[in-house]
């Protein structure tokens, strides 16, 4: 959000946000209109497009506060102790799952993956804030752990990109193209455990 914006002007913003929420993802992106969008917000059409300028950017806007607000739920505190690693790394892979899985999510990433050909920038958008951000995150974790001698790390930005994949890529195939994952809380839960035994298993140090 502009940091410039009076606290009546950011309650629109959100406002807009909320509604293009409701309406791109039930409508898809040629179908939704400024007009909808702005009647479910309760501001005006010259609202919305003085905040976003069009539908595009509205969209683009949106893509980019759904994807900072599910990463920002998939961070724990970093440990303290070599110990506390493989309980970090699970606690990170349920979040991160928990976040990527939700069906809002899952249903906005169906949304980008069908306009990002003609919308190059709503792909660029999901991909800086989403797993680009949540491996840079990562990356950061790793440098320090190796740093300490808990994990033997050469690249942290190559094993980061390893992790977020080898947690996140069968569960959030399958949900993308059936919907969700058949094997329920049991099985996501073995599918955490067992990435982090096998990321462990790579990275000790």
């Amino acid at each position: 959000m502009p940091a410039a914006l009076r606290p009546s002007s950011a309650r629109k913003r959100a406002a807009v946000l909320a509604a293009a929420e409701q309406v791109f993802l039930r409508d898809g992106y040629r179908a939704a209109t400024m007009d909808e969008v702005a009647s479910i917000s309760g501001v005006s059409k010259q609202t919305a497009y003085a905040h976003f300028g069009s539908k595009e950017a509205l969209f683009v806007a949106l893509v980019t506060s759904m994807t900072e607000d599910a990463g920002e739920r998939t961070e724990p505190e970093p440990p303290d102790a070599v110990g506390g690693v493989e309980a970090f790394l699970l606690e990170h892979a349920r979040a991160l799952l928990e976040a990527v899985l939700a069906p809002r999510i899952v249903r906005l990433r169906r949304l980008v993956v069908g306009e990002a050909m003609h919308f190059p920038g709503l792909g660029e958008a999901l991909w800086t804030h989403g797993p680009a951000a949540s491996m840079a995150w990562v990356a950061q974790h790793l440098r320090d752990f190796a740093d300490r001698g808990w994990l033997h790390v050469p690249d942290p930005d190559r094993s980061a990109a390893t992790w977020n994949w080898l947690v996140m890529a069968a569960p959030l195939e399958e949900a993308m193209l059936r919907g969700g994952p058949d094997e329920g809380a049991d099985g996501l839960e073995a599918h955490c455990r067992e990435a982090v035994r096998v990321f462990l298993a790579a990275h000790a140090a």
